[in-house]
């Protein structure tokens, strides 16, 4: 395998005309945890969906594991930002897991003696199997995660893609998942990229920061990227970085930058 899980040679992104990421090389270790951070509309969603091959890059080479993105790549498990509401689904856990066996995300399936197996492993995984037989509709925001997080491992992949899989969660179910993701990381000897808004819930997780703004992306160690300079540069404007027990806030002229929304990023 690769010792680069991901390469960067100078791409450029574009989504509906506009160019989101521009001349970006950057390179991604096999194995390593990177939070990707950016103000609203810096492209985190549209460098994942790239990375997936649901995208094409407009200029430059992108290769994930030596080769060139395909959509349908077994070896890239993704949870999505925008999901499709369960909320009146009458599904189990379990037969929600196993919708997404064949690659696709929605509908009863039948996964066979193999992909039962894979369902039952990846529940495990995520400490899920106590919500195989629960209904959907009981579950929590925390809980339904899970669920989520154990679809994308499906067919264990060597990549984990997720897209802001914080978001609406508090602060206790945040570090859980955070942490749950991390374990999987490491035993697994995943590379995983996890979108977010917020630095801190990440900060003792990270291999590395990627942090995307004004078409520009910065990587390395967050003592490296997430300083004054660095991240003026990125958002077009004076910001300061502020240490406030062991945690980092980052401010500009209108206030705490990673108070902003980033639900509905590009």
């Amino acid at each position: 395998m690769s010792a680069k899980a991901i390469e960067f040679n100078r791409v450029t992104l574009a989504r509906a005309g506009r160019i989101v990421l521009s001349d970006v090389s950057a390179a991604i270790r096999a194995g390593e945890f990177i939070g990707v951070f950016g103000p609203n509309g810096s492209g985190k969603t549209t460098l994942l969906h790239a990375i997936l091959g649901l995208l094409r890059p407009a200029a430059g080479e992108l290769r994930v594991f030596g080769t060139k993105p395909a959509r349908g790549n077994r070896d890239a498990g993704y949870l999505p930002q925008q999901r499709a509401s369960v909320a009146g689904l009458r599904l189990r856990g379990w037969d929600f897991v196993a919708s997404a066996v064949s690659g696709e995300r929605w509908g009863l399936a039948l996964p066979g003696r193999a992909g039962a197996r894979d369902v039952e492993r990846v529940l495990a995984m995520v400490e899920a199997s106590a919500l195989a037989a629960r209904p959907l509709s009981e579950l929590s925001g925390g809980e339904m995660q899970r669920l989520l997080l154990a679809q994308a491992l499906l067919g264990q992949p060597k990549l984990l893609l997720l897209d802001e899989p914080l978001v609406s969660l508090d602060p206790r179910f945040q570090q859980t998942i955070v942490a749950l993701v991390k374990r999987i990381q490491k035993s697994e000897g995943m590379t995983v990229l996890f979108t977010a808004h917020e630095l801190n819930p990440l900060l003792g997780c990270m291999d590395r920061v990627l942090y995307l703004g004004q078409g520009h992306a910065a990587l390395g160690a967050v003592d490296e990227v997430i300083t004054a300079e660095v991240l003026s540069g990125l958002y077009g404007t004076p910001i300061d970085v502020l240490r406030v027990n062991d945690r980092i806030v980052v401010v500009s002229g209108q206030g705490v930058v990673e108070a902003e929304a980033h639900r509905h990023d590009a």
